[in-house]
């Protein structure tokens, strides 16, 4: 398979998922949907796979039907009211090559039936590994501050996102210049594409150009956390 952008059924096989949630539809529409959908969105991280190589070689980026990249379309739905039994949206995680045994930075794709979301770095980590991060940031606050100011970062992402504690970390002091930072639970930028974007020629190439644009901070986040990036 070679990626050569997303047809229109792409997001029409979501849009009518949303309609006819249902496993029979499914069912019945499943050779459309590994056409339409699947298939094409492998053949994207394909293609990916040589650009990520380049940034990093310690991100892994695995085209599988199953146990890879890709997230399952199937829904968990043990503790949710929402018994739907499918995701209308398709994603991806690149994680780090320890990040299946522990928490660590990475890159997320996923495209819905409104728009495409790019994302970069550490999401909703364990104690530990934020401990780490924040630990980085009071020992060298000059490099952390041009990371979390880095133009590239800030013109593609508009700078960090996720949660925050209201209060300063227990051990932290809350007169930190970047308690603010200090406070954050997760470290990672999100940058918004429009849907339409996914059928240009060029819209691998602007993932690309999206995850190249936070390797500053996935380098601090790496460091941070004594893995290699």
């Amino acid at each position: 398979m070679t990626f050569r952008g997303f047809d229109k059924d792409f997001v029409a096989f979501l849009e009518a998922l949303e309609t006819n949630n249902k496993k029979a539809w499914f069912d019945a529409n499943k050779d459309r949907f590994r056409a339409s959908v699947q298939d094409p969105f492998l053949a994207f991280m394909e293609d990916l796979a040589p650009k990520m190589e380049k940034i990093s070689p310690h991100i892994v980026v695995e085209p599988k039907r199953a146990g890879g990249s890709m997230a399952r379309i199937y829904r968990d739905t043990r503790f949710s009211k929402d018994k739907s039994p499918y995701n209308t949206h398709i994603a991806a995680i690149f994680r780090h090559e320890v990040g299946k045994k522990l928490p660590a930075p990475g890159f997320y794709l996923r495209i819905d039936t409104k728009e495409v979301v790019v994302g970069t770095g550490l999401w909703h980590a364990e104690g530990p590994a934020v401990a780490a991060i924040r630990d980085a940031i009071v020992a060298d606050p000059k490099r952390w501050k041009k990371v979390r100011d880095d133009k590239k970062f800030r013109d593609l992402y508009g700078g960090l996102a996720g949660e925050s504690l209201k209060r300063p970390p227990r051990g932290y002091d809350a007169d930190h210049e970047y308690v603010e930072d200090l406070k954050r639970k997760d470290f990672v930028g999100f940058r918004n594409m429009a849907l339409r974007d996914i059928q240009k020629p060029g819209f691998l190439a602007e993932v690309d150009k999206a995850y190249r644009g936070s390797k500053a901070l996935m380098v601090f986040l790496c460091d941070a956390m004594d893995l290699s990036f």
